[in-house]
This record gives C-alpha cells, structure tokens and sequence, in this order.
C-alpha cells in the first residue's frame, strides 16, 4: 500500500504542477503581463530599465501572439498609459486624447500641438504630419511619450488604433 500511496502523491503533485504552469500561460497570454521597459520615451513617469504591469483585460481580449483584440469592451481615457506594437515592437506610451477631441497649433515659441490644456512641442516635420487632423479620428488615440524630445510617437507616425492597444500599464 506504501507504494501505491507515494504514487498517487507523486502523480497528485505532478497534476498540481501542471495546473499552476497551466494557468500562468492563461494569465501571461490573455490578463497580466510584466515587461522591462527599455528607452527614455516615458521619463520621468517610467525610469528606463523598470518593470512595468500591464493589464492586458483592461480594453478588452487581446488575440494571443498577435498585435489586436478579439473583441474590445473600453477604449482609453486621457492620461492613461497603454501599450501597443509600433514596427514589430512594444511600445509604451500616455494617452493625451481620444476620438473626437480637437487639435489645436500654437505657433508662439515654434510648432506646438494643443491637447487637454497640454501645450506639447513639435518638430516642423512633425507638424507638417498632422497639421491637417483637427480632431482625433474615430477609433483612434493620440499617444504621446512623456519626455517630449526622446519620444517617438502619435507625433511621428500618427494616430493610434485602439483596436491594436494590448492593455493598460498599472504599475510603475
């Protein structure tokens, strides 16, 4: 009976192994992901070299191993931090506006773009992007890195889709 009892341990045991790896790959894939940021974009909100959480559910269900969602529940409000892939790489950046707000340009001190009482530089190829947009377009955000002169963003390659946003960073 010794015998047979330490093997039905051993297989309750291995059958609780794999029940924890795999519910981690359910939770990595579809909830919760834990990334290391790498760059300056994000300063002085998210240090280069964090770790950051992000809420995969927070939008709605992403596709696994891809870059959009299956079905989506919520889009971002302003001063969210979200990440999508931008060139086949994951990208962090705030929202500063969504579908429909108005885009205004201050020319006093250069180009800049005025957003939610935000004054935010640009370069003149930057203006010269978006100079035409005088809302954000529907199904769209504008997502804007922090550090404003390491940035490379909504700025540089328009707007973003919020069909492919994968989730929203919740810590920092």
């Amino acid at each position: 009976m010794s015998a047979n009892n330490n093997s039905e341990k051993k297989s309750h045991f291995l059958l609780f192994i794999l029940a924890g790896i795999f519910i981690g790959i359910i939770l990595k894939l579809f909830v919760f992901d834990v990334l290391r940021v790498e760059g300056t974009s994000m300063e002085p909100a998210i240090q280069d070299g964090n770790t950051v959480i992000v809420f995969k559910l927070a939008y709605g269900l992403v596709r696994p191993f891809s870059e959009d969602l299956i079905i989506s529940w919520a889009e971002p409000k302003p001063g969210d931090i979200v990440l999508y892939f931008y060139n086949n790489r994951a990208v962090i950046k705030r929202c500063v506006a969504v579908a429909g707000e108005p885009l205004d340009f201050s020319f006093t001190s250069g180009y800049s773009l005025l957003v939610g009482g935000k004054e935010i530089p640009l370069t003149e190829n930057q203006y010269q992007r978006i100079k035409h947009s005088h809302q954000v377009p529907n199904g769209m955000i504008l997502a804007i890195g922090d550090n404003y002169s390491e940035s490379i963003d909504s700025r540089n390659y328009g707007f973003v889709s919020v069909d492919n946003i994968l989730g929203k960073v919740l810590k920092k």
